[in-house]
């Protein structure tokens, strides 16, 4: 083959490519042999020049194939970047995804954990009833053995007996079963003896739960005996209130229900007598009653224990239910036992009982932060002594308790009523109410009591004079006075509605008033919603006879009552007092706004040479933000505060005037800054006329008008702009022109006071005779208040 090779290589001419030579270049072989060859035969330029005939044709053919497949070539390289762009996209999606992943899997992992405890819990749980399948086992034999002796079966007794003994009671796994199994067989052993106290102690397991539902039964005789009662007073106190008012046919019934003991007290004592009866004839008659004693001492120690495992809010009903039927059935057996107990023994019994119950109560009363909570205990303390009263035990240490927890209730409610008060002091939006429909009337008016006595429904919409806090806050109070009677008549030495009152008080005045007073200083409020919160003190001092009639309606006192001078709260005169400095803070709020504007010092030329002739800038701002206070207070505020408001901003403008004129700042005005200020005030003063007509501030009749309170302010600049500012120190015409100026203000003023001659070549000028005539007097005006100083 290389023979071949050399042979053709050297035939072949330019331009033609020898055929095993482009055969191994189509097929990619390795070309050495042929270079090694062409230098062997010495014609490597033969060689090199058919491979570059062979990469010029190769180029010739890729120009053609690319001609051919352009377009096809640019699409390919298009889609190559477009799957280059949805790579990427499919990397961040599966970043994405992996996140999630990671998510899901971490809540997955917790779920792992969860289901882990779970599994722990039910082998527990299949731990726990492999243990009472072994229990069960064990009572089923035990249950057997009793009823062959009730039979009078003694040999299948003993053969079950034996089977205990030997088989299952070392495998007992809980041992308390075992040791009373333990302490029972030597008693069996003897048959009477035996068969009386087996009789008697399923007794005693049946007594508990039948004492439980004996009390549960007695309790709600008691509930329903209260209801009724509670329904009569109500009927009786409509009845007297329409009997009052004129109105409305009372008809009296005379409901007589008889309650016998007997009907609820069901309850078999057949294994007490029978037993006590078979002890008395073997003579050991004081053995029985020891036991017996102790026996129900030892259950009613274990009924005056909490139930583990439960709150003692869910579990005290059964709790006391549990006592009251355990003193149900002693009252019983005293009666009819023939001597198997004594008063001193039940007495002891029930000192035990009280002195347990009531440090129970104590611990958990001190425990428990929630008001709701202690009423509902309440409630059901006061069933249980009212059902263990009507069998002739003393339920004052009860009572007693309740009386102790009074303040620490109260103090409950009052942390609850003042979030509340807090919760509806943020979400009020301090804007009047707007009622649309009659049903948000009924809701936030007529459902407390806010409407006037001889007021039919509005037409709506109806614009409320209060925010949505004043009816918010009348329920709380409402609520408040429902739960604070609530807990209070529970038939103690006390005035009930003389308490109420003294804690209704107390909410109204530390709680609620201190609550508002301390938004009101918070300096959150704009100058609208001071004046909202300001007219909502008018609606909560009116609430305040409307909380006393409630207050009075739940104790069960004739309205009447609550309509007598002393009936009056004390929250009553403090919210009045409280509307004072709600209605100051509006005045400061008004003013520091208006301050804004009265920056007289740097608003004011006080050394021009010439007056405005409008008055000054800053005027007109002034007066703008008046008309738009005025207009708010029209609306929100009555009457008496809008003039307060009016004439406490007037008067601050006043002082603000006079206190520029003695600023540091100015240390000397012209004559012309003095007519300006002039011409401000007397825009003032027309504002104020106008103001006090249209807003019926002249209606009141007082003595002094809004105009009044720019007495001091138009006084001074009457004086500077006085031909003869001598006169001031005339007695007669000082009281009659400037009896509202200090001496000494004046004194600082009039110093400050240099004409526009005074100024720099201003002598140059000419000045007619009145200026120097007035120069002259203030002169002489400032001489003397100089030597009276």
């Amino acid at each position: 083959m290389p023979r071949q090779t050399r042979v053709s290589t050297g035939e072949k001419g330019d331009g033609v490519v020898d055929a095993t030579l482009a055969t191994s270049i189509r097929n990619g072989e390795d070309l050495s042999p042929f270079v090694r060859q062409a230098f062997e035969i010495g014609k490597p330029e033969a060689l090199l020049q058919q491979l570059r005939y062979t990469v010029k044709k190769k180029e010739v053919e890729i120009e053609e194939l690319c001609k051919l497949h352009y377009e096809e070539f640019i699409i390919a390289v298009d889609e190559l970047r477009g799957v280059i762009v949805d790579s990427d996209e499919l990397k961040i999606t599966l970043a994405c995804e992996n996140i999630e992943l990671q998510e899901v899997a971490s809540s997955l992992l917790h779920k792992l954990e969860e289901f882990l405890e779970c599994y722990s819990i039910k082998k527990n749980v299949g731990e726990a009833l492999q243990i009472l399948k072994i229990c069960v086992r064990i009572l089923n034999l035990c249950s057997k053995c009793n009823a062959h002796i009730a039979e009078r079966q003694f040999h299948p007794a003993l053969k079950i007996l034996n089977l205990i003994e030997m088989d299952y009671l070392q495998n007992v796994p809980v041992k308390a079963i075992r040791k009373a199994i333990e302490n029972q067989v030597p008693m069996i052993k003897s048959y009477t003896e035996k068969m009386v106290c087996s009789e008697f102690n399923n007794w005693l397991v049946h007594i508990r739960t039948a004492a439980r539902q004996l009390g549960q039964l007695a309790i709600g005789q008691a509930s329903c005996a209260r209801r009724k009662d509670e329904e009569l007073k109500a009927r009786q106190r409509e009845a007297e209130d329409q009997s009052r008012s004129g109105c409305g046919e009372c008809v009296y019934t005379l409901d007589v229900e008889s309650v016998d003991e007997d009907s609820f007290v069901k309850f078999d004592l057949t294994p007490v007598h029978r037993a006590y009866y078979i002890y008395y004839r073997l003579g050991i008659q004081d053995r029985f009653r020891s036991y017996y004693y102790e026996n129900r001492m030892m259950q009613l120690n274990l009924d005056v224990q909490i139930a583990l495992g439960q709150s003692f809010v869910e579990s005290h009903q059964t709790l006391f239910a549990q006592i009251a039927g355990h003193f149900m059935v002693e009252n019983r057996v005293l009666r009819t036992a023939g001597g198997l107990l004594s008063d001193s023994q039940v007495e002891t019994m029930w000192e035990v009982a009280t002195l347990k119950i009531t440090t129970i109560l104590e611990n958990q009363f001190a425990q428990m932060h929630s008001p709701s909570h202690i009423l509902l205990v309440k409630d059901n303390v006061i069933l249980l002594a009212a059902t263990l009263r009507k069998f002739g035990y003393k339920v004052t240490p009860l009572i007693e308790i309740l009386n102790n927890c009074i303040d620490k209730y109260h103090n409950l409610l009052f942390s609850e009523c003042k979030s509340q008060i807090a919760e509806a002091l943020e979400n009020d939006n301090y804007k009047q109410m707007i009622m649309r429909r009659e049903y948000e009337y009924k809701q936030n008016v007529l459902s407390v009591n806010l409407q006037s006595i001889d007021m039919l429904m509005p037409v709506f919409p109806f614009v409320a004079p209060f925010s949505a806090f004043v009816p918010d806050v009348c329920r709380i109070v409402r609520s408040f006075i429902s739960d604070s009677v609530s807990y209070l008549s529970y038939g103690g030495r006390m005035n009930l509605y003389e308490v109420a009152k003294k804690y209704l008080d107390k909410l109204l005045i530390e709680v609620l008033n201190n609550a508002l007073l301390n938004k009101i200083h918070s300096g959150n409020l704009s100058v609208a919603q001071a004046m909202q919160m300001a007219a909502n003190f008018n609606m909560l001092e009116h609430a305040c006879d409307l909380f006393v009639q409630y207050s009075t309606q739940l104790c069960g006192i004739p309205i009447r009552f609550s309509e007598k001078p002393r009936a009056a709260l004390t929250a009553k005169t403090i919210l009045k007092a409280s509307q004072v400095v709600a209605y100051n803070e509006v005045l400061n709020q008004v003013n520091m706004k208006a301050d804004k504007f009265l920056t007289l010092t740097e608003n004011i030329n006080w050394i021009a040479d010439e007056a405005p002739q409008n008055g000054n800038e800053y005027i007109q701002e002034v007066i703008i933000y008046l008309e738009s206070m005025f207009s708010d207070a029209q609306q929100i505020l009555c009457t008496e505060a809008l003039y307060k408001i009016g004439s406490g901003v007037m008067q601050h403008i006043s002082d603000t005037i006079v206190l520029a004129f003695l600023s540091d700042s100015v240390k000397r005005f012209t004559f012309s800054s003095v007519i300006g200020i002039d011409n401000d005030l007397r825009l003032l003063e027309q504002f104020a006329d106008e103001r006090f007509e249209s807003t019926g501030l002249c209606d009141l009749k007082r003595e002094c008008s809004l105009r009044d309170c720019l007495t001091e302010a138009r006084q001074l600049i009457n004086l500077l702009m006085s031909s003869q500012p001598e006169n001031f120190m005339n007695p007669i015409i000082r009281e009659r022109n400037y009896k509202s100026l200090d001496y000494k203000k004046v004194a600082t003023i009039c110093e400050k006071f240099k004409d526009s001659a005074d100024t720099l070549f201003g002598s140059l000028g000419n000045r007619n005779a009145k200026q120097n005539a007035r120069k002259k007097s203030m002169d002489t005006l400032k001489k003397r208040l100089k030597d009276l100083n």
